[in-house]
């Protein structure tokens, strides 16, 4: 069972079809997608589920275990390479 999309405006007029209750406009988180850094390889989600809780930095990444990271909704099981090896580029690792 599929659920319906319904259509949807973001606050700059972009028109978009969403199923969820997600309020992220997918043509703004295009526009905002972060050209370098590790916010740049995740997915739209969880950079936006990070960036929400102010996680924007490796440092600050590295001051959480994976399993609170993993509670954040938007972040899943996936993220968690590209942060362990984003991480491990610079020298740091999640909290023990």
């Amino acid at each position: 069972m599929t659920a319906d999309k319904s259509l949807r405006v973001c606050e700059k007029g972009h028109k978009f079809y969403k199923s969820s209750e997600c309020k992220s406009c997918p043509i703004c988180d295009k526009e905002n997608k972060p050209k370098g850094g590790f916010l740049s390889k995740l997915s739209a989600p969880a950079r936006n589920a990070l960036v929400h809780e102010g996680i924007d930095t490796l440092k600050k990444l590295s001051k959480f275990t994976e399993k609170e990271i993993l509670k954040i909704h938007g972040i899943g099981p996936a993220s968690l390479p590209i942060m362990r090896t984003s991480l491990k580029e610079e020298g740091l690792s999640f909290k023990e």
